[in-house]
């Protein structure tokens, strides 16, 4: 019996990457996008009936019920793929409350609306969960501040919710791509920085503006592990993909243990003995 993967971020980057491994691979494929003409030309691309498109903003009031019936509609769900969001880049201070709101929305409270109108199939197929984040999903650079902690918010979801459906048979996998060449490095929002945060904020702008082609990895690489895990029996909780992500997130851990051990004794005199 083929089985059946609800993708959202369906029409660009790793999610048509990865739908189309799935359709490869006999799947049935519910296609989540805000393009319409993209998914049309990816049902096209597939046998008659093979891929449900779903035109739909994730943040919309109703994005849970029509995400549910389409789920209905196809006889159940065994993987879900929770990719959709976008990248902001720019200094904490300068990034005004709708913009910050706009993308919690998005990579954060739309996460959850998918997960609250799937998780009913998925505990009766005992599925599986991929949810996308980021290397910088586990730390921050200068300008990620926001971008980073709508990742971390999902990192950290979706670590409770493996706690909590361990006994259900679904797994969930975080997967952490580094820097890839997909419409997403082109497609960025940036707040320009201001006079304040040139040293810091601009120079990380302008450094990552400058890196060559070279060092942005093949998407295709992330598609292939999204596709390799959700087939794993014991999946890991986290899956760093490209040696940068594995490089940076390894950096990012052995300073924070650094930092524990530095200070896991402060403050060594009690408050009641001070002077």
């Amino acid at each position: 019996m083929s089985s059946t993967w609800l993708i959202t971020g369906a029409t660009s980057g790793f999610g048509r990457l990865v739908a189309g491994r799935a359709l490869a691979g006999g799947a049935h494929v519910i296609a989540v996008g805000r393009r319409r003409d993209r998914l049309a030309e990816l049902a096209e691309s597939a046998p008659h009936g093979q891929v449900t498109p779903v035109a739909l903003d994730l943040t919309a009031p109703d994005a849970q019920d029509i995400l549910a019936e389409a789920v209905r509609s196809a006889g159940g769900l065994d993987v879900l793929v929770n990719n959709a969001g976008y990248g902001l880049f720019g200094a904490v201070e300068q990034i005004d409350a709708d913009t910050a709101r706009a993308v919690f929305d998005t990579n954060v409270l739309a996460n959850l609306t998918v997960l609250r109108a799937t998780l009913p199939a998925l505990r009766d197929a005992r599925g599986r969960i991929l949810q996308t984040s980021s290397l910088i999903g586990q730390f921050a650079w200068p300008s990620s501040g926001l971008y980073a902690a709508s990742k971390g918010a999902v990192e950290l979801i979706s670590e409770a919710l493996a706690h909590e459906l361990a006994p259900t048979g679904v797994k969930v996998t975080i997967i952490e791509p580094g820097t890839y060449a997909t419409e997403f490095s082109t497609s960025l929002q940036v707040i320009a920085p201001n006079d304040v945060y040139l040293p810091t904020v601009g120079q990380f702008l302008a450094d990552f503006a400058a890196l060559p082609p070279q060092a942005f990895g093949d998407p295709e690489t992330v598609a292939d592990a999204i596709m390799a895990v959700a087939e794993l029996d014991e999946p890991p909780l986290r899956l760093a993909v490209g040696a940068d992500a594995v490089e940076h997130i390894r950096a990012s851990l052995r300073s924070r243990l650094a930092e524990l051990d530095r200070w896991e004794s402060f403050p060594r005199v009690p408050v009641g003995e001070r002077a």
